[in-house]
């Protein structure tokens, strides 16, 4: 499956198949709240809050695949994610695009 950010795959045609999407809701840890706020008192980054973002947004980008390959696509254009608090110590990562088949 091709991934782009762009609207146009150079030196490919396309048939558009719709909007996709894919999200993830993590939680916060207790223990890792803890020592990340400490870690906020002297600085530096959040490393663990990293590694969560980072898990999440590949499941969200893995939930968005499969929605795209149930319609038969062949990649997606326009690949966004944004993020939102969605509740206290939640955080919701959208991966979404347009689905598109090569002719």
């Amino acid at each position: 499956m091709l991934l782009t950010t762009t609207e146009n795959i150079p030196g490919r045609s396309y048939e558009i198949l719709g909007l996709v999407k894919g999200n993830m809701i993590q939680s916060k840890n207790v223990g890792r709240d803890i020592g990340q706020g400490l870690k906020s008192l002297v600085g530096g980054e959040l490393a663990t809050y990293t590694e969560m973002m980072n898990e999440s947004r590949a499941m969200a980008t893995k939930r968005m695949v499969e929605e795209a390959e149930s319609l038969g696509a062949d990649a997606i254009v326009m690949l966004r994610y944004t993020t939102a608090s969605v509740m206290a110590g939640a955080a919701e990562v959208v991966a979404y695009g347009t689905a598109v088949r090569f002719t």
